[in-house]
């Protein structure tokens, strides 16, 4: 199917499948492809997200389940059990966290089974890491991919100011902002 994202600014972005088939301006794309369902977003299209702290996010810390809130927070914490199933859940949770950060991919090489099958599974890349910069790990932090380009796989991301509106991975849409 094609689809034609179009941001409140800059180029918009026409995927098919799960690449990048044209980008440009709205009005010559929509032209170009009149068949195509047509997502209109606030802000701007960028390539996505990398994520320098995957397995300090999705392996060494614990993303509580919302039923957990009252006794743990929201937030995440520092991973206190050794339960590869609980933590397969926790990393699927993290990972749709992240997501709604505009985060594409992760950099680290994760090792706990549960976690890389539920980081598969996402369709959040995995990425070598060179270094790993200063600071407190955090769902925020990120560097952006390079230029999206015709034939790429179609990783994005949109966002309203600093706030992300949508997260499309191998043209799926994977995030929206309620």
């Amino acid at each position: 199917m094609l689809t034609i994202h179009a941001p409140g600014a800059g180029d918009s972005v026409v995927v098919e499948a799960s690449v990048v088939a044209a980008i440009g301006p709205y009005e010559e794309l929509a032209a170009a492809y009149p068949a195509a369902r047509v997502r209109r977003w606030p802000g701007v299209l960028l390539p996505g997200l990398v994520n320098p702290y995957g397995p300090e996010l999705l392996e060494q810390a614990y993303h509580p389940d919302p039923r957990e809130a009252d006794e743990l927070g929201v937030d995440p914490m520092p991973v206190f059990f050794t339960d590869e199933v609980r933590l397969g859940a926790s990393a699927r949770r993290g990972v749709q966290r992240l997501l709604a950060h505009g985060v594409v991919a992760v950099s680290g090489e994760l090792r706990v089974r549960a976690v890389v099958e539920a980081v598969r599974r996402s369709g959040v890349a995995v990425l070598p890491r060179a270094s790993l910069p200063s600071g407190t790990p955090s769902l925020a932090a990120g560097a952006a991919l390079p230029p999206l380009r015709v034939g790429d796989p179609a990783r994005f991301a949109v966002f309203d100011g600093a706030v992300c509106v949508a997260t499309v991975l191998d043209g799926r849409l994977v995030y929206r902002a309620r």
